[in-house]
């Protein structure tokens, strides 16, 4: 993007006010999404938005990011520092009108800010509103000015006084601290800061990002010369690569600029990350609707006019076009407007054509200069169409015989007797022992158990056509409803908890994870749904008398004894679920009531991606390294 003219004033002048602020700590998740953990990190996100719009326009190249002892963050940047002249309108300095009014800010007119992130548009007021306190001090022509707010109102006027001579150019530094009255828990997260921050880094080129957590010491500093061509270089830094080079373009057109990076990967599964004006677009929208269309028309166009087609005698579709690619689209433009539950689609009709045209040419371009990499990507479509069309012969023979089709349910499950799945939920239990004690303890009227045998298949190395021919796997399909893949409708889904329960020793995490890993590449939509749990099994029972202890972990036998150890006591490790008697599970794991349920969802999507590939992928050593970093600081092994 075009920096601003350096002779444009930001200044009050450039601020425009909407609303007033009492409405944001009545109903705070309708301006930050929830008031949970995700909500919470938000409000970070909301203030270094607001940095890197400062370091789009041109005038900010370093950010930092620290999570202090006491809870609170501070935002630092070098930019040219919110206005502090007196607001025309307002008759108060701007940076107080900015703090305290709702949708007062820079990014209304197009003059201040050619491209503006920031996800509700919210701005920083909807932060300090549901602070328990803010200060922000502002560094401009060697002068230091600040204001202090308490639950968004202002202590006191804006102070200024002498910057320290070492204290140099412009920029703001805002501190918050999240009121602890209004989020669940106002603890922030140094991984999940970490990975918003990476992705800013890479998305932005040349911006510096500190991240630092006084709490713990752990820092890194975020800052990527080659913007997103690392990006996709780390997505893929634990895989194969067809080629060694991302294919990369950056046009500019109609006052909007596009940014693509590709690579394809030995893998079957697709991983392509979209993003408008550094938002990550989630949902997709029309950018990448126009992504799609060209790269499936080039590749299929390509091998077409070098009579690979031909040969190959199969119908390609995008899907096959897909297999192993990884992608990254990073749109900036003005005006973007989203939709979608969480705003995070992208719905400007005219961005299908100007990104359907800007990837056609680069493709095509990069293609008839690159004609070995070329035959690789189309060697791996034509593969993927034959693999995809033996898989659909596979379904078509387990279709006759009723398999797929939810005609016939699996013989080994014990269905329950509600049919509304949104009461019902569906055990998937490790080994017949374990199934047995499950189906003797559950509550029949509305939970369902499914035994698998042993260890399913790891889809993290398999196709499709492979993975239906799995028994098991088969049976947790049929079991569920929805279908699998591309085929999948979540509305026919049968049960809506699908609970996970192994045993808690190491082969139990390893059957977990192959679950998991199922649940994740191939019936996604039921991870993102939040339809996917895992139960947790006590490790311990601790006895003495009459009185009894369960304990889900060494703290707690230990305290169980301590407390019980008036008589003798007993300890019992259970190793695997069918040790226990079926009272005993219903009581510990399955009783709504009692039980802890935790829910698997992927808000990282990109570290998921990567944990799942150095887990469950092909390479032996970035497993053996994650797991002796891991193996230490984890107790209970859950990905």
């Amino acid at each position: 993007m075009t920096a601003e003219p350096k002779g444009h004033h930001y200044d009050a002048t450039s601020i425009q006010v909407l609303e007033g602020l009492e409405a944001v700590r009545k109903r705070p998740a309708m301006y930050i999404g929830d008031i949970g953990t995700r909500g919470l990190h938000h409000l970070v996100y909301e203030v270094v938005d607001n940095s890197v719009d400062e370091a789009l326009a041109g005038f900010c190249t370093e950010i930092s990011v620290s999570i202090e002892t006491d809870g609170s963050v501070t935002v630092a940047d070098d930019g040219r520092g919110i206005p502090v002249d007196t607001h025309a309108t307002m008759k108060k300095p701007a940076l107080e009108v900015v703090m305290t009014t709702l949708h007062a800010g820079g990014k209304f007119d197009s003059k201040t800010y050619k491209v503006s992130g920031g996800l509700h548009g919210v701005g920083v007021s909807v932060v300090n509103a549901l602070s328990r306190w803010c200060e922000v001090e502002v560094l401009k022509d060697g002068t230091l000015y600040s204001q202090r707010y308490e639950f968004g109102r202002p202590t006191g006027l804006m102070k200024s006084r002498p910057a320290e001579k070492e204290r140099k150019g412009s920029g703001t530094t805002t501190r918050f601290m999240p009121d602890d009255q209004i989020f669940e828990d106002p603890t922030f997260h140094y991984d999940t800061l970490a990975g918003r921050m990476r992705e800013l880094a890479f998305l932005n080129s040349g911006l510096t990002i500190r991240l630092a957590d006084r709490r713990s010491g752990k820092s890194h500093d975020f800052v990527y010369k080659g913007g997103i061509i690392e990006f996709v270089k780390y997505l893929n830094q634990n895989k194969q690569v067809l080629h060694t080079k991302p294919i990369f373009f950056a046009r500019e057109r109609d006052r909007t600029s596009v940014e693509v990076a590709l690579q394809y990967n030995d893998t079957y599964q697709e991983s392509v990350h979209s993003f408008v004006n550094n938002i990550n677009t989630v949902e997709g929208g029309t950018h990448l609707i126009g992504f799609r269309s060209a790269l499936t028309r080039t590749l299929t166009n390509y091998a077409e006019k070098e009579g690979m087609a031909a040969k190959a005698k199969v119908n390609v579709s995008g899907e096959d076009v897909r297999e192993g690619l990884t992608a990254v689209i990073s749109v900036k433009m003005q005006d973007p407007q989203f939709e979608g539950q969480t705003k995070t689609k992208l719905g400007n009709s005219e961005l299908k054509g100007i990104v359907e045209s800007i990837v056609g040419e680069g493709l095509r371009e990069f293609f008839e200069e690159n004609p070995p990499v070329a035959r690789k990507i189309i060697d791996k479509m034509l593969a993927a169409a034959r693999a995809r069309e033996a898989a659909r012969k596979a379904r078509e023979l387990a279709r006759r015989k009723s398999i797929l089709d939810g005609g016939s349910l699996p013989g080994k499950l014990a269905d329950c007797a509600f049919d509304d799945p949104g009461l019902c939920e569906l055990y998937i239990v490790e080994g017949d022992s374990a199934g047995g004690t499950a189906k003797q303890g559950r509550d029949r009227r509305y939970q369902a158990v499914l035994p698998i045998r042993g260890k399913i298949l790891n889809v993290e190395k398999a196709r499709i056509n492979k993975i239906l021919e799995n028994e098991e796997i088969r049976n947790i399909i049929t079991a569920l409803g929805a279908g699998v893949e591309n085929e999948m409708d979540v509305a026919k889904l049968r049960y809506h908890k699908i609970i996970v329960m192994t045993d808690a020793d190491v082969d139990g995490a390893h059957i977990r994870t192959l679950l998991l890993t199922f649940l994740f590449r191939k019936l996604r939509p039921l991870v993102d749904g939040g339809f996917v749990y895992i139960a947790q099994p006590p490790l311990f029972m601790v006895k003495s008398g009459k009185e009894e202890a369960y304990c889900y972990n060494e703290k707690e036998r230990d305290e169980a004894i301590a407390r019980l150890g008036k008589k003798s006591v007993q300890v019992q490790r259970y190793k695997g679920l069918g040790e226990m008697n079926p009272d005993q599970l219903w009581k510990t794991t399955m009783n709504p009531e009692t039980r802890t349920l935790l829910k698997v969802s992927s808000d990282d999507a990109v570290e998921a991606d990567r944990i799942f590939t150095i887990l469950m992928g092909e390479q032996v050593e970035p497993r053996r390294q994650f797991i002796e970093e891991n193996a230490l600081t984890v107790r209970n092994l859950d990905i």
